[in-house]
C-alpha cells in the first residue's frame, strides 16, 4: 500500500504573516488501505493507518485532522499531546503511537478520479496555532462494480401444448333381460352410426392412431350372481364381434388385430347407483331407501332380496333402471396428432380462431422474430383475457424490445389476473432496470426459485456488494457472473467464465478480461484485451485511461500507447 509522511506546515496569522512552526506536530505517516479506494455496495470505505513517530506531537498540543475525499469532508478526528486538555485520542510524547481511522461515505461519481487528502488544524491551550496544508495520501476509487449489466431476466410463461394427445370415443349396445345377442335395432342407434362414421374418417386421417378398443359387458343387479357374471362376459364378446364388423364395413384397417379386449364386469351396482341418482321420476325418499339397502347389505344376494321386498319400488327399478344397465360399453382409445408447426403458423396469420390458447402460446415460441412473437401473444391476450399467461408473455417480449414501461404495465396486468411468481420475477427485472433495488428485492423474494429469479438476485447482489452470493446466484457462465467472481477475488475464474460465455469476444468481455489481467499483473494480457475491447468499442479508450484498475500502468509505455 501507498505510504506517505508529512510534516506540520505553516500557521497563517490574522494579519497574513506566515510563522513557521515545526514543534507542535511533525513527521506523521499515513497509509491508506486499499489505495486506490474501492466502491462496494454504493459506498466507499476509507481506512487510514496514522503513525505518530516519537516526539511527533507537542505534549500540550492538540490536532484535529480531517480527511477530504475531493470536496467531501470526512469525519474529523482529534489527537492530543499527553498534557493537553480537552477530548481526543491521547498520543504519548514518547514513544508516539498509532491510530486506525475509518469512515464510510456514499459513493459519488466524482470520487473515481479525485484525491484523498489530509487537512486540519493544530492548537495549543485551546487556540489554533497552525493549519495543516492539504496533502494527497491516495488518489482515485476503483468502481468496477458499476460495470454490472442491469439486465434482469424475464420469464415467458410456458404453454401446456401437447402435439399428441390421448383421446377416446365410445358407443353402447343395450340388451334384453337375460340376453347377450346384439339386436339389429341396436346397430341403428345414433351412437353406433356415429362410431361407424368416425371409423371411416379415421382410416384416411393420418393424425389418428387407434391404440385399443376395450369392450366391457355389464348385467343388471337382479338374478343369480354367477349367471350374471357369465352373461356380462357373453355380452362383451358379442359387442366385440359387432365392433369388429363395424370396422370392416367402415373399411378401417387401423381398428384390427389384437387391439381388442373384452371382459365382463358382472352385476353393475356402481352403475345402478349412478342411474338411480340421475332418475327424475322416483321420489327422493324412495331413492334414499334403495341406496340404504345397497349400503347396508354387503353381498349381492342380500341386496337383491331386500330390493325385491320393496315390491312397487322394485317394479319401477325393473322397468326404468335395470334396462339401462344391461349393456356393453365400447371405448376406442386413440392418439390424436395436433397441428404441425407450419400449420399453426399459417393459422395464426389467416385464421387464428382455429387455434386454442395452448396452441397460440406454443405457436409464438416457433418464431425467432420478436415482432412475430408479440403478434401471436397479442392474439392470445385478446381472446383469453382471463388467463394471465398471454399478458405476461406480451410483457416479456416488450421487455426484450427495451420497451420497459409498456412491459411493466403488462406484467402488472398479468399479476392482477392471477397472483403468480413469474410476473413477480418479471416486475423484479423491471425494478432492476429502473434502479429500485428495494422494490426489486421485495418482488424477487416472492418469485420462487427459477433460474431467472436467481440470476436477477445475483445482479442485485453485485450492486449490494455481496459478491459471494452473486457468484452462487448467477448460475451459468455469463458476463455478470465473471464480474462477480472478479469482485470476489478470483480473477482467473472470471477469465474462464467470460471465455465460456457469449461475451467471450464482446467489447465488455475483453475489457473485463483486461481488468482481471491487471489484478494478476499480466501486462501482455492487459494490452491484448484492451486493444480488442477498443477495436470493438472506441469508448473503452477513454474509460481505460481514467480507470483506477490500471493505475499502476499509467506510465507504462505499452499501456499508454493504447489509451492515449
Amino acid at each position: 500500500m501507498k505510504k506517505q509522511s508529512i510534516k506540520v506546515l505553516a500557521f497563517v496569522a490574522v494579519a497574513g504573516t506566515m510563522v513557521s512552526s515545526c514543534t507542535l506536530l511533525k513527521d506523521l505517516e499515513y497509509e491508506v488501505t486499499p489505495c486506490p479506494l474501492e466502491m462496494h455496495g454504493d459506498s466507499v470505505v476509507v481506512k487510514i493507518d496514522i503513525t505518530f513517530p516519537e516526539k511527533s506531537i507537542n505534549k500540550k498540543a492538540s490536532a484535529e485532522i480531517t480527511p477530504m475525499l475531493g470536496e467531501t469532508a470526512l469525519k474529523p478526528v482529534t489527537f492530543m499531546g499527553e498534557k493537553a486538555t480537552g477530548n481526543g485520542n491521547v498520543i504519548q510524547y514518547k514513544p508516539g503511537g498509532k491510530y486506525t481511522y475509518t469512515d464510510v461515505v456514499a459513493y459519488k461519481s466524482s470520487y473515481e478520479n479525485t484525491e484523498l487528502t489530509i487537512t486540519g488544524t493544530v492548537s495549543k491551550k485551546g487556540k489554533v496555532k497552525d493549519e495543516i496544508d492539504p496533502i494527497e495520501i491516495c488518489k482515485g476509487t476503483i468502481v468496477t462494480p458499476l460495470l454490472v449489466n442491469k439486465d434482469g431476466k424475464v420469464i415467458i410463461a410456458s404453454d401446456k401444448f401437447e402435439r399428441i394427445t390421448p383421446q377416446t370415443t365410445s358407443a353402447q349396445i343395450n340388451y334384453l333381460k337375460g340376453k347377450s345377442n346384439v339386436r339389429s335395432s341396436e346397430l341403428k342407434d345414433d351412437d353406433i352410426t356415429a362410431t361407424k362414421e368416425w371409423l371411416a374418417s379415421a382410416e384416411s386421417n393420418p393424425k389418428i392412431d387407434i391404440k385399443s378398443v376395450k369392450i366391457t359387458g355389464y348385467a343388471s343387479p337382479e338374478g343369480e350372481e354367477d349367471k350374471n357374471g357369465t352373461l356380462s362376459t357373453d355380452r362383451s364378446n358379442t359387442a366385440m364381434e359387432a365392433m369388429i364388423e363395424l370396422a370392416k364395413k367402415a373399411e378401417n384397417t387401423k381398428a384390427s388385430g389384437d387391439i381388442y379386449s373384452a371382459s365382463g364386469s358382472g352385476e353393475d351396482f356402481p352403475g345402478f347407483e349412478k342411474a338411480l341418482n340421475a332418475d327424475t321420476e322416483m321420489n327422493q325418499d324412495d331413492k334414499e331407501l334403495v341406496l340404504r339397502v345397497i349400503k347396508m347389505n354387503s353381498t349381492p344376494e342380500q341386496r337383491e332380496v331386500e330390493l325385491r321386498n320393496m315390491r312397487s319400488t322394485f317394479t319401477y327399478l325393473d322397468k326404468n333402471i335395470f334396462p339401462l344397465l344391461r349393456r356393453s360399453e365400447m371405448v376406442t382409445s386413440y392418439d390424436l396428432t395436433g397441428f404441425s408447426d407450419e400449420e399453426m403458423k399459417a393459422f395464426s396469420v389467416s385464421n387464428s380462431d382455429t387455434l386454442n390458447l395452448e396452441e397460440l402460446l406454443f405457436c409464438a415460441t416457433l418464431y425467432d422474430d420478436l415482432n412475430e412473437k408479440l403478434r401471436v401473444y397479442t392474439i392470445a391476450e385478446g381472446r383469453y383475457a382471463d388467463d394471465h399467461r398471454p399478458s405476461n408473455n406480451v410483457g416479456a417480449v416488450l421487455y426484450m424490445q427495451n420497451k420497459v414501461s409498456e412491459a411493466k404495465a403488462k406484467f402488472e396486468k398479468a399479476n392482477g389476473i392471477k397472483d403468480n411468481q413469474i410476473s413477480k420475477n418479471n416486475l423484479g427485472a423491471v425494478a432492476i432496470v429502473e434502479g429500485d433495488r428495494t422494490k426489486a428485492w421485495g418482488l424477487l423474494n416472492q418469485a420462487g426459485s427459477a433460474s431467472e429469479t436467481s440470476y436477477n438476485k445475483g445482479v442485485l447482489n453485485i450492486q449490494d456488494g455481496d459478491y459471494g452470493d452473486a457468484v452462487s446466484n448467477l448460475g451459468d457462465a455469463s458476463y455478470n457472473k465473471a464480474l462477480a467472481q472478479l469482485l470476489n477475488g478470483n480473477a482467473s475464474a472470471a477469465v474462464s467464465t467470460i471465455n465460456n460465455s457469449v461475451d467471450q469476444e464482446s467489447a465488455q468481455g475483453y475489457y473485463l478480461k483486461a481488468i482481471a489481467a491487471a489484478r494478476q499483473d499480466q501486462l501482455n494480457e492487459i494490452v491484448s484485451n484492451l486493444k480488442s475491447a477498443i477495436a470493438k468499442d472506441g469508448s473503452y479508450k477513454a474509460k481505460a485511461m481514467k480507470d483506477m484498475e490500471f493505475h499502476k500502468y499509467a506510465e507504462n509505455a505499452a499501456f499508454s500507447a493504447i489509451v492515449k
